[in-house]
């Protein structure tokens, strides 16, 4: 009897599995085009009822932690790959470039957090990236080829809002894919470049 109830269940739970990863790529296309975008367009785009949706994610601020846990771990698996070694300056534009990418592919995905996320659980969910990005400007600030006189922080705040614009403008159409790379890394180095001394 225990067997027969077992085997019966394991499908269901096969189901379950299916219908949540469906879900969440489908939340995550859809919260990708537009951070607004509802629980039924959710649905509709897994093809999934609203009683299967909210059976497996209750609120829409679980489906997008899920959403944002997932995508998290996924960037962090394409820039933890990142060479960050050897010159800063050479460095720092791998990391724009692979951080762009992950940008763009994510789009509204950063905004639906921001808006569903508390600010501290957004803020460790970043925690990673931030770190490696102030470890290398650290350096770069050490040997001379980054400026010293603005905050650190601030400096890991305007790159991530430049990173945000370029993939904004991408998503747009008023920035080619081609063009946002070489726009990212020459504006973020140009705001990152030693201040000269006065004549």
């Amino acid at each position: 009897m225990i067997d027969d109830v077992q085997e019966a269940s394991a499908p269901r739970r096969a189901d379950a599995l299916r219908n949540i990863a469906t879900i969440v790529e489908a939340a995550t296309r859809c919260l990708a085009d537009d951070p607004d975008v509802s629980m039924n367009a959710i649905a509709k785009a897994a093809g999934v009822g609203r009683m299967t949706l909210y059976g497996h994610f209750p609120s829409r601020a679980t489906l997008v932690a899920e959403v944002v846990d997932r995508a998290l771990r996924d960037a962090e698996s394409t820039l933890g790959a990142v060479d960050v070694s050897g010159d800063p300056m050479a460095a720092i534009g791998r990391l724009l470039d692979a951080s762009l990418r992950v940008t763009y592919q994510y789009g509204g995905l950063v905004q639906a957090a921001e808006q569903s996320l508390s600010p501290d659980l957004f803020q460790r969910a970043h925690a990673q990236q931030i770190d490696r990005m102030q470890a290398l400007l650290k350096r770069g600030r050490r040997g001379g080829q980054f400026r010293r006189d603005l905050p650190l922080e601030w400096q890991v705040t305007t790159i991530q809002s430049i990173l945000h614009t370029a993939a904004t403008a991408v998503h747009q159409g008023t920035v080619t894919a081609e063009q946002a790379p070489t726009l990212v890394t020459t504006t973020v180095l140009a705001m990152l470049a030693p201040a000269r001394p006065e004549e």
